[in-house]
C-alpha cells in the first residue's frame, strides 16, 4: 500500500503562503486541481485536497478529519499555542454541539431582523459619502470600514479599543498558516495588546444590549463559565470581520469588471444576495482550512497517515471545474449552490448569515446610490497567510 500511495499522490512544490503565490493565487489553485487525487506538500509535511468532491467529503467527516487539532497548520494537541482553542471550530463533538447550541440560541430569525436595519442604516451613510466624492478606495474606505463599524457594535465591544479587535484577529489568521515572517510582524504589532483584547471581551466591558451580552447570558444558563464565554465573544468577532471584509472587496472588485453585471443588480437589489454569493464561489476570501486525520485514511489508492495535517483546498474546490462550469467565469446568474466558503456539515460557519447580511447591505446601499462603478486604478493584496483579500481597491463611481 505504500508504495501505492508514493506514486498514486501528486506533489506540489508551489508554497502556497510565498508572497509570490498570495498575490497570484490561481496558480497554486490550477496546479492543485489539476491532480486526479491527493496533494502533498513536501516543504510542509503537508496533505491537500482540492477536488470539489473530495473536499466536501472531508468537512462532512468530523470523525475522521478532525478540527479538534487545530484548523491551521499547527497540531495544536502537540505544540504550544498563543491562545486557547476556538469552542467550536477547534472542537469535536460532544463538547463541540455544547458550543455551538450556544450560538446559535443568539443567533435567531428575531436578532438578525434587529441588526438588519443597524447595518443598512450605517451601510447607506457610508455609501452615499463615498458615491458623493466620486473616487474611493473601496477596499479600505468601504468594505474594511463597514464591517468594521456594526460587528463591534453588534457585539457590545467598548469603541476605544475595536482596533486592537482587529490587530488580534489578523494574528489569528496569520497564525493558522507557517511560522514565517507574515507571522513574525502579526506577532510584533499584537504584542502590547493581547491584554487589552482578553479585557475587553469580558463581561463588565461589555454593553448591555449587544450580542456579546447575551452570548454571556447563554452560557450562564447553560452552566458555561465567564471564561468560556470570553472565547466565543472573540471567536465571533474574528469570524465576522477579516473574512467579510474580503468577501465584500472582492464582489464590489467583480462587479466593477463585468458592468453589464452591476446593472443587472442595480435594476434587482434582491441579486445582490447571488452577487456575493458566486463572489464567495468565484475568489473565496478564506481558501484554506486544516484537518487532522485521526486514523490512515485511504483515498483512491492515497494512504493519508494518521496524525497528518491535511489542507482543505476551499478556494481551488470552488473552481472545480468538475463540478462548476466554466469556473473562472464571475456569473451573478450561476446557480452557486454547493460551493463550500463557509464548509459543510457541523462545522460549517455558525456565523455565515450574519456574514451574509453585512454583505447584502454594504452591496444593496452601494447600488442604490452608484449608477455605475469601475476600476479607477490598480487593486493591491493584502498579506495573510490564511486570507485572500484585497488592501486597496481604487473604484470610480458615477451618482443615481
Amino acid at each position: 500500500m505504500a508504495g501505492r500511495s508514493e506514486s498514486a499522490r501528486t506533489i506540489i512544490e508551489i508554497d502556497p503562503f510565498a508572497e509570490e503565490t498570495l498575490c497570484n493565487p490561481g496558480t497554486f489553485d490550477r496546479a492543485a486541481l489539476a491532480a486526479e487525487s491527493v496533494l502533498y506538500l513536501p516543504q510542509y509535511d503537508l496533505w491537500a485536497l482540492a477536488r470539489h468532491d473530495l473536499v466536501k467529503s472531508a468537512f462532512a467527516d468530523w470523525r475522521r478529519f478532525s478540527s479538534a487539532s487545530g484548523t491551521g497548520l499547527t497540531n495544536i494537541g502537540k505544540a504550544a499555542v498563543w491562545r486557547r482553542p476556538s469552542l467550536i471550530l477547534e472542537n469535536d463533538p460532544p463538547d463541540h454541539g455544547r458550543y455551538r447550541k450556544i450560538m446559535a440560541s443568539v443567533l435567531t430569525g428575531e436578532t438578525l431582523t434587529r441588526i438588519r436595519a443597524q447595518f443598512a442604516e450605517t451601510a447607506d451613510a457610508l455609501a452615499a459619502a463615498l458615491v458623493a466624492q466620486g473616487e474611493f478606495d473601496a477596499a479600505k474606505d468601504y468594505a474594511q470600514i463597514f464591517p468594521f463599524i456594526v460587528v463591534p457594535t453588534m457585539l457590545g465591544l467598548p469603541e476605544e479599543h475595536r482596533e486592537a479587535m482587529l490587530t488580534y484577529s489578523e494574528l489569528n489568521f496569520n497564525a493558522m498558516g507557517p511560522d514565517n515572517l507574515l507571522l513574525k510582524q502579526s506577532r510584533e504589532k499584537a504584542a502590547p495588546i493581547m491584554e487589552v483584547v482578553v479585557e475587553h471581551c469580558r463581561r463588565e466591558r461589555l454593553s448591555d444590549d449587544g450580542l456579546g451580552a447575551r452570548i454571556y447570558a447563554a452560557c450562564a444558563q447553560a452552566g458555561i463559565d465567564e471564561d468560556d464565554a470570553a472565547v466565543l465573544v472573540r471567536t465571533f468577532f474574528s469570524a465576522s470581520m477579516d473574512t467579510t471584509m474580503n468577501g465584500i472587496g472582492f464582489a464590489i472588485q467583480s462587479l466593477a469588471q463585468h458592468p453589464e453585471q452591476w446593472a443587472l443588480v442595480r435594476r434587482d437589489l434582491s441579486l445582490v444576495k447571488a452577487a456575493f454569493d458566486e463572489s464567495l464561489r468565484h475568489r473565496s476570501p478564506s481558501p484554506y482550512i486544516g484537518r487532522t486525520t485521526t486514523c490512515d485514511v485511504e483515498i483512491e489508492g492515497v494512504t493519508i497517515p494518521a496524525e497528518s495535517k491535511v489542507l482543505l483546498l476551499v478556494g481551488a474546490a470552488n473552481r472545480d471545474p468538475r463540478r462548476f462550469d466554466d469556473p473562472d467565469r464571475f456569473d451573478l446568474r450561476r446557480n452557486s449552490a454547493g460551493h463550500v466558503a463557509f464548509g459543510v456539515g457541523i462545522h460549517a460557519c455558525i456565523g455565515q448569515m450574519v456574514a451574509k447580511l453585512e454583505a447584502e447591505m454594504a452591496l444593496e446601499a452601494l447600488a442604490r446610490h452608484a449608477a455605475t462603478i469601475v476600476p479607477a486604478g490598480e487593486p493591491r493584496y493584502q498579506m495573510n497567510n490564511w486570507l485572500r483579500g484585497l488592501s486597496s481597491l481604487p473604484i470610480r463611481a458615477t451618482a443615481a
